[in-house]
C-alpha cells in the first residue's frame, strides 16, 4: 500500500484509541468562566486598533497563568507564550478581538450600549461577528493548558489579534501587521490553528474544508467625473450618477457572463455610492466603493483585469471619465491539506464523528489567511446556533446572536488539537 494511503489510516488509529486527555473536570470548571468573559467583552466592545481595554483584560489573565506575555503587538494585540515541560515543536492559536460599528438590536442582559466614532460618524459598537466568543474561548484554552505543562511537548503561542475587520483608513493593523512584526518568529511557529463561531451552524457541530475555505477580499474605489448642470437640463451636462449606474450594471456581467462559476464562486458588490448635494443639481462627480470576493487566484486576476478595462470604457461611452483603484484586504483562507488530514481525527474525537462535517467554500473573508501564507494553518467553523432552531441572524447585523453552549466545544477542540499536534 502506498504511503499517502497509509498515513491517514495510521493517524486515525493513533488519535482514536480512546480519550488521550482526562480533561472533563477542567472543561466543566472552565465553561462558566468562558461565558462570563464572553459577556464582559460583548458588553464592552471596541473597534479595530482601539481594543485597549480588551487587550488589558487578556494580558492580565495570561499573566495570572504564568505565561510570558507580550503587549502592544500590531498596536493592541496580545501574545502569550506557554512552554511545556518537554522540548518540541511550536503551535500558534489565534483569536480576533475587535468589534464592529453596528448598533445592537438584541435584548440581552449584557447588550452593548457602547458608541464610538467611525469614519467621522458616531456609531454603535457591537460584537456582531463573534470575536468576543473567540477571545473567551482562547482564554479558556490558555488556562487549561497552563495547568498541564507536563503534557505539552513543545511551545504554544496564544495570539490575540486586533483589527481582523480591517484597520481604519490610513492605518496598518490586523494579521498582516502581526506577521510583519514577527509574531510567528522567536520561537518559529510550525503550524497555526483558528476557529470562527457561526450563527448558522448548530451547537456541537464543527465544519471544515481542505484548501480554499474563505475568499480573498479586495476593496475597490471608482471615481467618476462628469459635468455639472441644472437638474432640469441634463443635456447640458454629463451625469456621473447615470454613468455610475451603468458601471454597476456592467460589473455584474463580469460575474454572470464571463467568470466560470462552476470552478469557484466570485462576487462583485458595490457597498457605497456618494454623489451630489441637492435634488435639482446633476453633480460633477461620483464615488463608488465596493468589494471583490474570489476563491481562485486565476479568477481573481481575470475579474480585476476586466474591471480595470470596463470602468473607464463605460464612462467614456457616456461622455465622462472614470478611474478604479483596487487593494487587497485578505488572501484566500487556505487550509493546508496535510494538516487537515493530521488533525481531523482529533476533531472527530472531541465532537463526535457525525458532528464534523465538510463545509463548502464561502465568500466571506478572513485575515487569518496572512498567517497561513507563512506557516501551515487549519481554520474551521464552530457551531453557535441553538439546535432545532429554524432561523439565525447573519454575522455583521444588529440582531446577530450566538448560543453560548457552543463555546466549550471550541475550548476542547483547540486544547486537544494543540496537544495532539505537539505530541504526535
Amino acid at each position: 500500500m502506498k504511503l499517502y494511503l497509509i498515513l491517514p489510516m495510521l493517524l486515525w488509529f493513533l488519535n482514536s484509541t480512546a480519550q488521550k486527555y482526562n480533561f472533563e473536570k477542567e472543561y466543566k470548571a472552565i465553561e462558566p468562566k468562558v461565558i462570563d468573559w464572553r459577556r464582559d467583552f460583548h458588553q464592552n466592545p471596541e473597534l479595530s486598533n482601539r481594543e485597549f481595554n480588551t487587550a488589558e483584560k487578556i494580558a492580565v489573565h495570561l499573566k495570572s497563568l504564568g505565561l510570558e506575555v507580550q503587549t502592544g503587538v500590531a498596536k493592541t494585540g496580545v501574545v502569550g507564550i506557554l512552554k511545556g515541560n518537554k522540548n518540541g515543536k511550536v503551535i500558534a492559536l489565534r483569536a480576533d478581538i475587535d468589534a464592529l460599528p453596528v448598533t445592537e438590536r438584541n435584548n440581552l442582559p449584557f447588550k452593548s450600549t457602547v458608541t464610538s466614532e467611525f469614519l467621522g460618524q458616531e456609531v454603535g459598537v457591537m460584537h456582531a461577528c463573534g470575536h468576543d466568543t473567540h477571545t473567551a474561548i482562547l482564554m479558556g484554552v490558555a488556562e487549561i493548558l497552563s495547568k498541564n505543562r507536563d503534557k505539552i511537548k513543545g511551545t504554544i503561542k496564544f495570539i490575540f489579534q486586533p483589527a481582523e475587520e480591517g484597520p481604519p483608513p490610513g492605518e496598518e493593523g490586523g494579521a498582516l501587521l502581526m506577521v510583519k512584526e514577527g509574531v510567528l518568529k522567536n520561537p518559529d511557529v510550525d503550524a497555526i490553528f483558528g476557529l470562527h463561531i457561526n450563527s448558522a451552524t448548530p451547537v456541537g457541530v464543527i465544519r471544515y474544508k481542505s484548501e480554499g475555505l474563505m475568499a480573498a477580499v479586495q476593496r475597490f474605489v471608482i471615481q467618476v467625473e462628469g459635468q455639472q448642470t441644472h437638474g432640469s437640463q441634463p443635456w447640458k451636462g454629463i451625469d456621473p450618477i447615470l454613468i455610475s449606474a451603468k458601471i454597476i450594471d456592467g460589473l455584474q456581467t463580469i460575474i454572470s457572463r464571463e467568470v466560470d462559476l462552476t470552478n469557484e464562486a466570485a462576487v462583485i458588490s458595490v457597498g457605497k455610492i456618494t454623489s451630489g448635494v441637492r435634488f435639482n443639481i446633476i453633480p460633477e462627480t461620483a464615488e463608488m466603493i465596493g468589494t471583490i470576493r474570489t476563491l481562485d487566484y486565476d479568477m481573481q486576476k481575470q475579474v480585476t483585469e476586466r474591471m480595470k478595462e470596463m470602468v473607464p470604457d463605460i464612462a467614456k461611452a457616456y461622455g465622462g471619465t472614470a478611474t478604479i483603484e483596487i487593494k487587497s484586504n485578505t488572501d484566500i483562507t487556505f487550509n493546508n491539506p496535510d494538516l487537515v488530514i493530521q488533525m481531523l481525527p482529533t476533531l472527530k474525537r472531541v465532537a463526535g464523528k457525525d458532528n464534523v462535517q465538510i463545509q463548502k467554500a464561502v465568500t466571506g473573508g478572513e485575515d487569518f489567511s496572512y498567517f497561513q501564507n507563512e506557516v501551515p494553518g487549519f481554520f474551521f467553523f464552530l457551531g453557535g446556533m441553538t439546535p432545532g432552531s429554524t432561523a439565525s441572524f447573519p454575522h455583521h447585523t444588529p440582531d446577530f446572536s450566538i448560543d453560548e453552549n457552543g463555546m466549550i466545544l471550541g475550548v476542547k477542540a483547540l486544547t486537544e488539537m494543540s496537544l495532539d499536534f505537539l505530541n504526535q
